[in-house]
């Protein structure tokens, strides 16, 4: 058995789905005021003066503080169910299809969300280490439990819960720089679907 490693943002699928699922979770009112709170750190992180981790920290916090988590893992269920699957790549999912009849452990390492990305991984009989929503008295508290899951942080998690020694060999998928970290733990790397050395 090999390990396959997967990044979900923009490998899995066609684009990056932080923003259109706070978009579809957050309620209007509650988008109009971070709009109006967040925009000069909007227009930062565009000029690429902000990371995008501080960006999705400020989002989460703005717009899912206080959020109970039955409802915020409902309203992920409900986004993954009606958004991702029009925007996932087809060769994605063949590829995961194919390590699936290889017999292989395959494992989606993202810097998405719990409350939608384990409805989806789940579905799909994946494997999942993702960025994980904290929470208080059975309300989100607008923090993240731990380190958001990009960078270093990624290879960390996957070095943490896999024994990588016992694999006679790893793949991994990614297409950001954010991946780099995980691309470097794999014998076989694809980054933006292109295999690199």
């Amino acid at each position: 058995m090999n390990l396959a490693l997967f990044d979900f943002d923009g490998t899995i699928t066609t684009r990056e789905m932080f923003r259109p699922f706070i978009e579809f979770a957050v309620s209007p009112r509650r988008r109009l005021l971070g709009a109006a709170l967040l925009g000069p750190m909007v227009a930062g992180y565009k000029l690429g003066w902000v990371s995008p981790s501080l960006m999705r920290r400020c989002a989460v916090h703005m717009g899912l503080r206080g959020v109970p988590e039955t409802r915020a893992f409902a309203l992920g269920a409900d986004f993954a169910r009606a958004e991702l699957p029009g925007v996932l790549r087809e060769h994605a999912m063949d590829r995961i299809q194919w390590h699936k009849a290889q017999g292989d452990r395959i494992v989606v390492v993202s810097g998405a969300l719990d409350v939608y990305l384990s409805h989806w991984c789940r579905d799909h009989g994946l494997e999942l280490l993702c960025s994980r929503l904290e929470s208080r008295g059975g309300r989100l508290t607008g923090r993240y439990r731990g380190a958001q899951c990009v960078n270093a942080e990624k290879s960390r998690r996957v070095a943490e819960a896999y024994d990588l020694a016992s694999y006679p060999l790893i793949y991994a998928y990614g297409d950001t720089p954010e991946d780099r970290h995980l691309l470097q733990l794999a014998h076989r790397r694809y980054y933006q679907w292109q295999e690199v050395a």
